[in-house]
């Protein structure tokens, strides 16, 4: 979260950025309700459980390698995430979209997440 905008920063990327430091502002994990962070790329997601009070991740899940992330694969990775959490006793969590637009694929792992049993 160091980088900085300048003149020759991507404008999609500058936009994204300032989302992402706004809604960080808002939000912090704890280890009673950690934070839930979905990580997009082009061909995988990403998805951590974060402390931000000791500054670690919980645990971390990804998108099986060499298939490129769908809706469906990211609702069965939020259902996924949802079932490690509740076996370690984190019933509920922070959404952190990382300034993604709550659509497509990111909206698809809440889902699955919530279906899951996780409460945000």
């Amino acid at each position: 979260m160091a980088r900085k905008i300048t003149k020759k920063t991507n404008p999609k990327f500058a936009v994204r950025l300032k989302r992402r430091l706004r809604i960080r502002k808002k939000i912090e994990g704890s280890a009673e309700r950690p934070r839930l962070c979905v990580t997009k790329t082009n061909r995988s997601l990403t998805v951590q459980m974060i402390d931000d009070i000791e500054a670690k991740t919980l645990f971390s899940m990804r998108t099986p390698v060499g298939k490129t992330a769908n809706k469906e694969l990211a609702t069965q990775l939020g259902k996924d995430i949802a079932k490690a959490s509740i076996e370690k006793g984190l019933n509920s969590v922070v959404f952190d979209r990382s300034g993604n637009l709550f659509h497509g694929r990111v909206a698809a792992v809440a889902t699955g997440a919530r279906e899951g049993g996780l409460k945000f």
